[in-house]
This record gives C-alpha cells, structure tokens and sequence, in this order.
C-alpha cells in the first residue's frame, strides 16, 4: 500500500478518554444488534452446501440466530406447479398445485444448525399474476396477483404445511417478512404503494388465520421509506405489524430518497459518510414521536448497494461497518448486513474469488475485512461508557464488562477514495490496569484480499492456495512492540481507513 501520513499523525494523536468508572446511571447498555440476523441472496440457496457452511460460520462467529434469504417463491423452488405423477396427462389437463418440499429442504438445512428463519412470502408463482415483470436471472415475478384470495391461500397453505411439520412453538420463535422492497417499483414490485399495502393485508391476515402468535413485520422498504403512511394504513385497515423491517445503504442518497433524516443538510448527500446513520436516527425520530414501542429490523444495510463495488473488500468496508454501528447500534434491534456470503446471483455469478461483491465471506468462505469487523465488535461488552475526545471520522466505542474494558476505534475517510494514511491514537487507561492488546483491520493486517493478491489473484484458488489463505485467515493480534504505554495512556497507530480494538483487564 502506498501509504501517506495524515496531518493529525505529525502534530497530535487522536485522544481518547473512557470513563472506565462511569456510575450506572450514565453508563449506558450496549445491545450488540448487529448480530442477531443475517442474510443469504436467495431463499433456494439454503439447499447449497458451502452457503450453510457460510452460515455455520456466521452462527459460531457473529452470534447469528435468524437467517433471511428473499424469493421463497422462486421458479427453481417450484413452490407452485404440476405433479410429477401427471407427466403423462395431456398438458391442458393437468393440474397445479403447491409443493413444499424445495423449501422444506432449505428450511432444514438452517434448523439442523439450530438456526431460524426469516420467512420472507416473496415473490409471486407466475400463474398468479398477468404483469409481466420479472426480476433477476431466475425470472421471479413481482406483480400483484389477480385473485388476491387465491395469493392469500397460497400463504396460508404454506404456513400450515410448516407448523404441522416443525410444530407451533417452532413457528413463534421465527420471523415473518411480507415481500422485499415493494418501494422499488421496475425492479422488486410493479405495482404501487396502495396495491402493496393491499398485499400485505391478505399476506397478514393469511399467516395469522394459521396462528395469530406469528410475527410478520413490514413493509420492507428501501431507504427507510414508506413507514408512516405503512403504520397509518395497518391501524386502519386491522393489521398493525409486530414488528417494522426497513433498509438503508449509505450511497442511496444518489437516488434522492424519501426517508427521513437526522442531521445536517449537508450529510444528506451521496458521498457522505455520515448519510446512513442520519437516515436510521431520522427513522428513529420518527417511530418515537408516533410512539411506536416494538422491535425495528434494518435487515439490509451497508455502504453501497452496487453489486459490485471494488472498495467492499477493503478495510473501508470494515471502518463503515464499526462507524455505523458505533453511531446507530441502539436505535433499533437488528441490523442484518448485507450479505453474509459471495454465493450470490442477482446481477451474474461472479468470475473470481474476490470481485467487490457483497458477501462478507469469498465463495469458499475466506473471511473478509468487514467480517474481522463484525467479530471485532462482537469482542466488546455489553455495557458502553462515555468517551471524550475522537472527531467525527475517527472515533470510537468504549465498553465495560466483568473487570474487562475495550476501546474499538475506526478510522474513516472524508472521502472514500482519499490515500490511504496512518493515525496515531492514544488511550486513558486505569493506572492499575492490565498490558492490553491490540487487533488492527488494515490494508495488510488481519485482510485476506491482499494475501490473496499476492498469490497473483487467482480467479479459482487451486485447493492449495485456498489451504495457505485459510491458514492465514483468522485475526492475529498485532505484536507487543505496536503498543506504547506512558503511564495511565497507551498509544498506538493504526491505518485510515481501517479498525482497531484495545482490550484487557482494568484491573
């Protein structure tokens, strides 16, 4: 990396001052939202092998407990067709019916990881609409129906299906997700905003005539859009979500969103890095003045929204990650990253094992910068103290827990393709406190892209390659000798962009 030296690195260090003794009243709790959820492109990919191996790893790494993977409904699931008993009847005179099995194996495969579904009903069976606008290469339609009655059934036959077979208390620990980003009209949803709240009642009251205890949430917009004129229909129409499901991407302020906003006018542009918190605190502003008290899911968000954009796979993906998250964790319950693995086909399958796609991990699972921080952030406690000093772009996180504090600093650019440059930071620690060590997400350290590089960049790895990579493919903490302690402080350098945790015992 051709690395310059920021100004800030020559005359002063970064300061940092946790409040390590903080009183209860002002230390404040520290949800770790970013876990909880995940997401796999498509619901037929459940079925692959490698993408539950992917989904192992989320479970054991990132704490996943809820995977949600859109077109359920797919062409390839057959969720909607003829009988394979019928293959000598006249074609005019067979019949279609739903068959469940396709998704019965890929509802199995995150089971037997003990892990649950967000049961997205999306997209429609072909025969059930006369729009003829589809969306990615598997041709998924995404009309409204012409018998909402006949949708509604569909639904409701599926969900019966799976509580006789996995059982009702099974069914209640799932979510339920009604579409995906019906605000996009010509790429997820053709009809209009009306239609699809029409959709939603039927898709609503569908899965609650199986169970009324089933969560299903709404309206899963883009951009944090459509939420009040959504609560102000569902109020009157009977069917009030049990939970909101909205999106945001930090450059979807390219596309003149409607969604609100908390903060200045000038972050509400498209190469802000400050664009996607605004948006999730302006939501948050606007659930709270309606007094809205129950869970709020951001089950996709990231810093682009291209499928393919060279720069995720570099530690700017893993400082936007920790900024969001340091700026917006508590403002809702989940936020589901967009996406957890390369296996991955809306736009054409990828031609190399690294290709500015979205998954956090290759299609062979090699763990990239933005999966380091994930993990990163899961090292912090549950309990956050205040912590002076920093500056918008290079700030961070302080947590205690059970005698042990940690300090996650990201360093982010004013723009993203800024040069690369180094930061010195310093931290205020407990004068009784233990050696800390340090962990740094950088152009080299702790990023298998550039391992990967330096093998040449090989389209497909050989397996021996991918044994080399998988070896070097764990966070390493940085040596000893990258520490400075100078009485009650530490200091240390660490890259912009990039991540770095501290952590040890206070005591």
């Amino acid at each position: 990396m051709n690395k310059t030296v920021c100004v800030m690195s020559l005359t002063s260090p970064v300061s940092f001052s946790p409040d390590w003794t903080a009183a209860t009243s002002v230390a404040t709790p520290f949800r770790h939202t970013w876990a909880p959820i995940g997401n796999i492109d498509q619901f037929r990919w459940l079925a692959h092998a490698r993408v539950l191996d992917h989904v192992r790893m989320a479970r054991d790494e990132l704490g996943l407990r809820h995977v949600r993977a859109v077109a359920m409904y797919a062409p390839p699931l057959y969720a909607w067709g003829h009988d394979l008993a019928d293959w000598q009847t006249p074609a005019a005179e067979r019949h279609k019916h739903a068959n469940w099995q396709l998704i019965d194996l890929a509802l199995e495969g995150l089971l037997d990881l003990g892990v649950k579904p967000v049961y997205t009903t999306c997209f429609m069976p072909p025969d059930f609409t006369d729009d003829p606008a589809r969306c990615w290469p598997d041709g998924n339609a995404v009309g409204m129906p012409r018998d909402l009655a006949q949708w509604s059934a569909f639904v409701a036959e599926g969900v019966q299906h799976h509580l006789a077979r996995y059982g009702r208390s099974e069914l209640r620990s799932w979510y339920f997700e009604c579409w995906n980003e019906p605000n996009l009209r010509g790429a997820f949803f053709s009809g209009s905003q009306a239609e699809f709240f029409q959709l939603w009642s039927a898709t609503w009251r569908a899965i609650k005539s199986v169970d009324p205890e089933l969560r299903i949430g709404g309206p899963s917009t883009a951009r944090g859009e459509w939420l009040s004129a959504f609560l102000d229909f569902t109020a009157k129409d009977g069917t009030s979500p049990d939970y909101l499901i909205t999106h945001v991407y930090n450059n979807d302020s390219a596309s003149a969103p409607l969604s609100p906003f908390d903060g200045p006018p000038h972050d509400k542009r498209e190469d802000s890095p400050h664009f996607a918190s605004g948006v999730i605190r302006g939501v948050r502003r606007e659930l709270d003045q309606r007094g809205w008290s129950g869970e709020v899911h951001w089950n996709e968000w990231g810093r682009s929204w291209f499928p393919h954009d060279p720069l995720k796979e570099t530690p700017l993906e893993a400082a936007f990650v920790v900024k969001t998250m340091a700026d917006a964790a508590h403002e809702a319950d989940a936020f589901a990253f967009w996406c957890l693995s390369d296996i991955y086909n809306q736009c054409g399958f990828q031609t190399a094992e690294f290709q500015g796609h979205y998954g956090l991990l290759s299609l062979h699972g090699l763990r990239k910068p933005a999966w380091f921080a994930h993990q990163l952030l899961n090292r912090l406690g549950h309990t956050r103290v205040p912590c002076t000093g920093g500056t918008p772009l290079v700030n961070a996180i302080a947590t205690r827990d059970n005698g042990r504090g940690a300090v996650l600093v990201y360093a982010y650019p004013e723009h993203e393709t800024a040069p690369a440059c180094e930061v010195t930071v310093r931290v205020a620690l407990p004068a009784q406190a233990g050696p800390p060590t340090l962990t740094r997400i950088g152009a080299q350290e702790n990023n298998i892209v550039a391992a990967w590089r330096a093998l040449g960049a090989p389209a497909y790895p050989t397996p021996a390659q991918l044994a080399a990579l998988r070896a070097q493919n764990a966070l390493q903490a940085a040596p000893a000798t990258a520490l400075h302690r100078e009485g009650d402080h530490v200091s240390f350098t660490m890259e912009c962009p990039g991540v770095a945790l501290l952590e040890g015992a206070l005591i």
